[in-house]
């Protein structure tokens, strides 16, 4: 099935599409000679956004300006999108913000990582999932998640309540769509490594040598959507995938072994865990 949407004939949707891992992946399904539509709530970065993926080799393009917060948006943005081009073959729920948080920190840090990292993504799906279902056609529904939804690290505590609701929500979403008559989607998570973007950028011009560019993610993304991947889990310059894998026994361990919540944190833990690490 991958092969009859990762093709020419398919048209993709890209919420948070201006910039960063959401504009790399546009323009990988750009140069698939698919028509590409890029959603962002910046209408000033969406300028020249059509002509780039043109250039890159869509057939078409499309930029409209839409909040992932706001489920009325993305209605009109299907909408938009199922009248110029008859439907959608590939959703790609990518709008994220991380402006920090803390436990008893602002709540308005809170609301506003969760209608975004993860209404957003409910909102995009609940938006185009059943015309994408209803039009049978073989098609893909993307999320992008986050290591931080998995490990969950202290330090930004809405980031990963967000991202480990996606994680949930993206497994959910898989099992529904396996088991619905007439359905031709696949779900995946797209669970990026350390990229050099806007988002943590703070206030860098160079991108660190651990990190890799969101070209270089991107391309990582389509490599492992053509292999059927669900878990579409990224390296980067610093963490290997069998470094990953261990971090995220350790936490699932935590579980497992019955340890202090977040133990590779703990100071009792530290030795313990480094062992692991190392074994």
């Amino acid at each position: 099935m991958v092969d009859s949407v990762l093709n020419s004939e398919s048209v993709a949707v890209i919420t948070g599409g201006a910039a960063g891992i959401g504009r790399a992946i546009a323009l990988e399904f750009a140069a698939l000679g698919m028509r590409v539509v890029v959603a962002d709530n910046r209408a000033d970065r969406l300028t020249g956004i059509e002509a780039a993926l043109k250039t890159a080799g869509a057939q078409d393009a499309m930029a409209q300006v839409a909040d992932v917060a706001d489920p009325q948006c993305l209605a009109a943005l299907e909408q938009a999108v199922a009248e110029r081009y008859g439907g959608t073959d590939i959703l790609v729920n990518n709008a994220g913000i991380q402006p920090g948080s803390a436990m008893f920190g602002p709540v308005e840090a809170w609301e506003a990582v969760l209608d975004t990292n993860l209404w957003g993504v409910i909102n995009g799906t609940r938006a185009f999932g059943p015309r994408m279902i209803e039009r049978g056609r073989p098609g893909m529904i993307v999320n992008t998640g986050s290591k931080q939804g998995i490990t969950t690290p202290p330090g930004d505590p809405a980031y990963n309540v967000a991202k480990a609701g996606v994680k949930a929500y993206t497994e959910a979403l898989a099992h529904e769509l396996r088991n619905t008559h007439g359905a031709r989607l696949s779900a995946h998570l797209l669970i990026p490594g350390f990229v050099f973007t806007e988002l943590n950028a703070h206030g860098r011009t160079e991108k660190p040598a651990g990190a890799w560019t969101p070209e270089e993610l991107a391309a990582f993304f389509l490599e492992r959507l053509k292999a059927r991947d669900f878990y579409i889990l990224c390296p980067d310059n610093d963490v290997t995938r069998e470094l990953d894998q261990k971090r995220m026994a350790w936490a699932i361990g935590d579980i497992i072994e019955n340890r202090p919540a977040l133990s590779r944190w703990h100071p009792d833990y530290a030795e313990t865990f480094e062992a692991f690490i190392r074994s």
